[in-house]
């Protein structure tokens, strides 16, 4: 038996029991008639080939139609063209192999406006399984998409200028790089910076000054061509892209155009003022850096614009650059083999040819490098000079010297040192100071075998500083030589201000003395101001015994030079003195005599 029928109590009628069942049909209706008509989404009902059925009064609330105009026709018409038809084609493929499809589509409502919806479209089938009709669900979006817009808009732009932020011109970039690499063209990355800006908001308020920013702005904008962004990073700094360049001269003149079109009057209450502003920039594929170390790049030459004057751009060097920062490398190489010990100081001997004994030695610096080996100061002094770290390897080597120099005092041997100084460590307002320091350092490294080498044309640039320094540390008992002497200015006057006890005889005076009639006179005249001043002169360069005799018979029996000894590590030098044998023609050598009546000197003035 049937359950359902099992289930009727004996004795109802029939009548009854089919009234009941119309009447629940009937509320069952009413209900799902009440839900179609108070949904918050529009509902669209089609059959098979698209049209329409029956709508939903929320459908007529959002399209703006009624049911009356719209049953009947197709969904096409609410078609706003901004889907091509390959989105059409996915959609209904998704459709057939699903039954169903949703996702954010863009429809034109009955006034022409276009609005996103969220579309739910899915396929009714009949009592038979069959499809039988469409059912589309809709929700109107643009309120929701309105509010993302504008939190977007304030993630993305600056509120006071309505400019790209930080965070857009970054993505900017990106897109602008990109397309520099695949077009071969120039991309100029330029920081803004106004001139002088902070005085309008001292003086009239930062109101004001807001205003004149959004004009700066406006201005910007009307000058930038299309392609180009103009960005807000806060303040009055702003970045700019200049996209699609063929070459740096084409930069230049959208950057004076910018200049120009800052520099007009601007009005702030009934004053004119005239604003200047100050940009750098940075070429990219030149300069081939990512995105933050082209800005960088650029606030440094936006920062070397305003150190020329303001007022004008600076384009970033980028090979300049690539030097800097390959010195920069060097030097804190060089700081940090200083403090690993790896300098050394060599000495090279001084001797008196005719007496045949060892006066002395000059202290050259050289660098134990743990990978290149030894390496001669041609290799790493030009690389400190001017730095800070030129005065430090300064004074390192003066303390070196006089710890060395007490050593071998205490095995026995007292020998003079000489110490070269460079005219950046003796310009130094603490030289004296930090010398007095050594000194006292050492005490067993007296002061008066120590000498100071300076090139003749350091102390002439500034004549009345080194004759004060060098009248200071004479006080000290450390004596001065003036070395290369004869490529400076050479100067009688200069030499009788500048009470330095020993003239060096440059090398290349020296080197070609025997062959060269120019160079011998040269020779000849330092050595006789040498005797005229009371001077010791001594030759540096002497490289055979020739030389020696020859130097010898024109008044100088001092040298020194790979013909006497190269430069030697300090725990090689008190065996070399110990056995070193002058040339017996130097001893035989006669010197000839200089007499002061036989030369023209300067009168005091």
């Amino acid at each position: 038996m049937n359950s359902a029928v099992a289930a009727i109590a004996p004795g109802t009628p029939i009548v009854r029991l089919i009234g009941a069942a119309e009447m629940a049909a009937e509320t069952r209706v009413r209900l799902l008639s009440s839900v179609f008509e108070r949904l918050r989404e529009g509902v669209v009902i089609t059959d098979l080939a698209g049209t329409i059925l029956e709508v939903n009064p929320r459908f007529c609330e959002i399209t703006g139609y009624s049911s009356e105009e719209i049953i009947g026709r197709n969904p096409r018409l609410f078609k706003s063209n901004r889907h091509d038809e390959g989105f059409y084609r996915a959609m209904w493929s998704s459709i057939a192999a699903t039954r169903q499809w949703q996702g954010e589509i863009f429809n034109k409502r009955k006034n022409g406006e276009v609005f996103p919806e969220w579309l739910s479209i899915s396929v009714a089938r009949a009592d038979n399984g069959l499809p039988d009709h469409y059912i589309g669900i809709f929700t109107d979006v643009s309120q929701l998409k309105a509010q993302q817009d504008k939190l977007e808009h304030l993630v993305h732009y600056d509120p006071l200028t309505q400019l790209p932020n930080r965070t857009l011109l970054l993505d900017r970039m990106k897109v602008a790089l990109a397309q520099s690499r695949r077009t071969g063209n120039l991309l100029a990355v330029c920081y803004l910076d106004m001139d002088h800006f902070k005085p309008i908001n001292e003086s009239y308020g930062h109101d004001v000054g807001n205003r004149v920013l959004g004009d700066i702005s406006e201005r910007l904008k009307q000058v930038l061509r299309d392609g180009d962004t103009a960005a807000r990073m806060g303040g009055d700094e702003f970045v700019l892209l200049l996209s699609g360049l063929t070459d740096a001269n084409e930069c230049s003149r959208i950057l004076e155009r910018i200049l120009d079109a800052i520099a007009q009057p601007i009005l702030i209450g009934s004053d004119q003022h005239a604003l200047t502003a100050s940009i750098g920039a940075t070429l990219f594929p030149q300069d081939n850096a990512d995105a933050e170390k082209l800005l960088r790049h650029a606030d440094q030459a936006l920062y070397a614009a305003k150190e020329g004057g303001r007022a004008r751009f600076k384009l970033f060097d980028a090979e300049h650059d690539r030097k800097t920062r390959l010195l920069r490398d060097r030097l804190f190489r060089m700081e940090e083999a200083l403090e690993a010990g790896q300098f050394r100081l060599y000495y090279q001997p001084k001797v008196d040819m005719h007496l045949g004994r060892v006066i002395g030695a000059e202290a050259l610096i050289r660098w134990q490098h743990p990978e290149k080996g030894l390496l001669a100061p041609g290799e790493f002094l030009p690389t400190v000079e001017s730095t800070p770290l030129d005065i430090t390897m300064g004074e390192w080597v003066i303390g070196e010297a006089l710890r060395q120099m007490a050593q071998w005092r205490s095995e026995g041997l007292d020998l003079a040192v000489s110490v070269n100084i460079s005219a950046h460590h003796l310009a130094h307002r603490d030289f004296l100071p930090k010398l007095k320091e050594a000194l006292a350092r050492h005490p067993d490294g007296p002061a008066n075998r120590l000498e100071i080498e300076v090139l003749e044309s350091v102390l002439l640039s500034d004549i009345v500083y080194a004759s004060s320094l060098i009248e200071d540390c004479r006080l000290l008992g450390i004596d001065f030589a003036l070395d290369d002497f004869g490529t400076g200015y050479s100067s009688l006057t200069y030499l009788k201000r500048l009470s330095a006890g020993t003239l060096k005889i440059d090398q290349t005076f020296i080197r070609d003395m025997l062959q060269d009639s120019g160079d011998m006179a040269i020779v000849e005249a330092i050595i006789a101001l040498a005797h005229a001043f009371n001077r010791s002169v001594i030759a540096e360069g002497v490289e055979t015994v020739e030389h020696g005799v020859s130097l010898l018979h024109i008044g100088c029996h001092l040298a020194q030079g790979y013909g006497i000894a190269r430069p030697m590590a300090a725990d090689a030098l008190p065996d070399w003195v110990r056995s070193w044998i002058p040339d017996p023609r130097w001893g035989q050598s006669t010197s000839m005599r200089w007499s002061k009546e036989g030369i023209s000197l300067p009168t005091s003035e």
